[in-house]
């Protein structure tokens, strides 16, 4: 464990209760963050093969059929990682210094023992969130709040017809709203949700942006803007790349960027990714895998539910939890070398992480900031 995992698990708790102080250690974190990849680009060697989160896809079952999603049909098909598998892998990443644990699937609220997954990662002081599509949290909350979650984030395709028709369910929207409601209903604050809003060229629109932000507002979550992918192993772009940008689209992209920052500058709270992120948009959905940006997956770990071990979601494949712990895979030869392999983008390229990646790379930061000044 090294000494930022030391002083992260030591002063956590401090960070949470006072948000002052919290923000100013993470802006600390993203200079220091920001200085390693500027440095990097000269000497590589300066990246760490030394993960922070760790997501883990608990099971491949899911009780939606989202258009582009292949989870829940042919990947990884009735794959489950099982209760004592994840347990040794919770206690692997506390050892090695991970801070957080994202569970999610296919859909993570089908496992029957994500409740005994969540509660041992909170009780090894592991920062710990689910994803979900919202879809049986009406039934399944109360045993997850109990367990100690506290950080739900959600993910969304829109209201009413739109969201039904993309997840291929009748009456999807409504057993999602029901379930978002029955968290505020009983647990209020003590719950922090947030929704991630997918934008692909159906979503791409001011309409649904703001029905998106109602929902949002309704229920108070922050808002994250996700990008439809097109490098996951386990999404499609839909039939003839049908959920794709295209360069025709720039101008509808570009006009929802803009309603985006005038929200934000409103409603700072109802945001999380910066102006600078949010005017990269146009060009990570229109550019693909030409936006070169470096990489900082090297912070992670990606646990999928047959037990495959990888360094990011898309390639780096470091081994399998049934064949071996996660802490002989870490830190290895074969871990630097993906550390670096990422950060250099030896991969698809996709935009994982794209909010961060502008955060930390300093000509990115400066060129859509100056965009603004334009």
């Amino acid at each position: 464990m090294g000494i930022r995992s030391i002083l992260y698990h030591r002063f956590a708790p401090a960070l949470r209760r006072c948000r002052g102080l919290k923000r100013i250690a993470l802006g600390a974190d993203l200079r220091l963050e920001r200085a390693r990849h500027s440095v990097a680009s000269c000497v590589p060697q300066v990246i760490p093969a030394r993960p922070r989160h760790l997501t883990v896809a608990v099971t491949a079952d899911c009780n939606l059929r989202c258009m582009g999603c292949r989870y829940g049909r042919d990947f990884m098909p009735a794959e489950q990682l099982p209760w004592p598998t994840a347990r040794a892998l919770l206690e692997d990443a506390k050892a090695a210094g991970f801070e957080m644990v994202r569970f999610y699937g296919g859909e993570p609220l089908l496992h029957r023992d994500l409740s005994k997954m969540v509660a041992h990662s909170i009780g090894l002081g592991l920062s710990t969130y689910v994803t979900t599509n919202g879809i049986l949290l009406e039934q399944r909350i109360d045993k997850l709040y109990d367990a100690g979650l506290r950080s739900l984030t959600i993910g969304f395709y829109g209201t009413g017809d739109a969201y039904d028709g993309y997840v291929q369910r009748r009456n999807g929207f409504a057993r999602l709203e029901r379930g978002v409601a029955a968290v505020r209903r009983r647990y209020g604050a003590a719950v922090g949700l947030r929704l991630n809003w997918l934008l692909r060229r159906q979503s791409c629109s001011i309409e649904a942006l703001h029905a998106a932000y109602g929902f949002a507002e309704r229920y108070a979550m922050p808002i994250q803007v996700d990008l439809v992918h097109y490098s996951l192993p386990y999404f499609t772009e839909g039939p003839d790349r049908v959920l794709q940008f295209r360069p025709v689209d720039r101008p509808r992209v570009e006009a929802v960027v803009a309603e985006l920052l005038r929200l934000r500058e409103a409603r700072p709270d109802m945001f999380e990714q910066t102006p600078e992120v949010m005017r990269s948009i146009p060009d990570w959905l229109l550019k693909g895998p030409m936006m070169r940006v470096p990489c900082d997956k090297y912070r992670m770990i990606w646990v999928g539910a047959d037990g495959t071990v990888q360094m990011c979601y898309v390639t780096f494949r470091l081994g399998n939890l049934h064949q071996e712990r996660l802490r002989d895979m870490l830190f290895t030869s074969e871990h630097r070398r993906a550390a670096r392999g990422a950060f250099a983008l030896q991969c698809p390229n996709c935009h994982c992480g794209y909010d961060s990646r502008i955060r930390k790379h300093a000509p990115s930061l400066r060129m859509y900031s100056a965009a603004r000044r334009a």
